[in-house]
C-alpha cells in the first residue's frame, strides 16, 4: 500500500544526530538536550534502555539512517505520533530518511513548516496527559520500515568519515536494540484531541504528585519539512527502538542509574597549573 509521509529537510553537516550515546540497528536515535547543549547518555538495565531528562528542558530527537536505502520512521513520543497527534500505531505516517542521512526531530508537528518544541515536563503538564492519554508517559519509539523493493533506489555509499561504523552495520556486529515494541492501540482509539483547548481535565486531575517525566508542547518554531511517497516493504516494522526517559532522582530511585547526578564540570576550577 502507498502511504503519503513526510520528509525532513535535513540541515547539513547536523551536529547531534550522530552519537555513541545512540540506540539503533537500521536507524540510530539519540535526544539532545537544547538546554544544557548536550546529548543525553543512554542506561541500559534489564535490557530496556533509559535516558535522564530535566524539566523545563528542552530536547530534540536525532535520527540517523545506517542503512543504505530510504527508511521510513514513525515517531512517537508518549505513545503519541509527533506528527499526526494521534494515539501511535505502526501503520501511520512517519519521517523518511535518505541513506545514511541525519535529522533533528526538534517537536510536535503543527505544520509542514513550524512545530511546537519537545520540552520535559512534570507529568500533570505533558502533552499526552493533557489530552486525556496518561497510560504511556516516558517513552519514546521508533517503528521502522523499508521501502518496497520495487522501488529503484540507487545505492549511495557510505560517507568515508562513517565507514567504520557501516563495516559494522554490514557485517551485522552492530548490537541489536532493546526488545522492546509499542503496544498498537484498537483503532477506535486514534481519534483524539488536537489542541489544548480540548485538554482532558479529568486525566489532568488524576495525575499523581511526582509522576513520571514526560514531554510537554512547547514554543512554535521554524522546522520545514516536504511530502513524499513511499511504500513499504511490509506492513510490521524491521525495527522497533525503544528508549524510555524520566527524572535522575527516578532512575535513582528505581536502581536503573547507581550513583549520584555528576557534578557539571567547572571550567576554571584552579588558578595554577598543577603537577600531574
Amino acid at each position: 500500500m502507498k502511504t503519503l509521509l513526510l520528509a525532513l529537510a535535513f540541515a547539513a553537516g547536523a551536529a547531534h544526530a550522530a552519537s555513541v550515546s545512540a540506540v539503533g540497528r537500521l536507524v540510530d536515535l539519540n535526544v539532545y538536550d537544547r538546554t544544557s547543549q548536550r546529548t543525553l547518555p543512554v542506561y541500559r538495565h534489564d535490557g530496556r534502555y533509559y535516558i535522564a531528562g530535566e524539566p523545563g528542558h528542552l530536547y530534540q530527537i536525532g535520527l540517523r539512517n545506517r542503512a543504505g536505502a530510504d527508511v521510513m520512521a514513525v515517531l512517537s513520543v508518549d505513545a503519541v505520533n509527533v506528527i499526526s497527534g494521534d494515539t501511535a500505531d505502526w501503520s501511520q505516517t512517519g519521517y523518511v530518511l535518505d541513506p545514511y542521512a541525519d535529522a533533528d526531530v526538534l517537536g510536535w508537528r503543527k505544520s509542514t513548516s513550524q512545530v511546537a518544541d519537545f520540552v520535559f515536563a512534570d507529568f500533570a503538564q505533558s502533552y499526552a496527559v493533557r489530552t486525556g492519554r496518561p497510560d504511556n508517559v516516558g517513552v519514546i519509539g521508533v517503528a521502522v520500515f523499508r521501502r518496497h523493493r520495487a522501488y529503484i533506489q540507487p545505492v549511495i555509499p557510505a560517507p568515508v568519515a562513517d565507514a567504520a561504523s557501516q563495516d559494522a552495520y554490514t557485517s551485522g556486529s552492530v548490537p541489536a536494540p532493546a526488545e522492546e515494541s509499542i503496544d498498537r492501540p484498537t483503532a477506535g482509539s486514534m481519534a483524539v484531541p488536537q489542541t489544548q483547548a480540548s485538554m482532558n481535565g479529568a486525566a489532568m486531575a488524576k495525575a499523581p504528585a511526582g509522576g513520571p517525566l514526560g514531554t510537554g508542547h512547547g514554543q512554535r518554531e521554524e522546522s520545514s519539512i516536504t511530502y513524499v511517497d513511499f511504500e513499504r516493504a511490509s506492513s510490521a516494522p524491521d525495527e522497533v527502538i525503544t528508549l524510555y526517559y524520566d527524572t535522575w532522582d527516578h532512575l535513582l530511585a528505581r536502581g536503573i542509574v547507581q550513583q549520584r547526578r555528576p557534578a557539571a564540570p567547572q571550567p576554571f576550577h584552579d588558578h595554577f597549573v598543577p603537577d600531574p
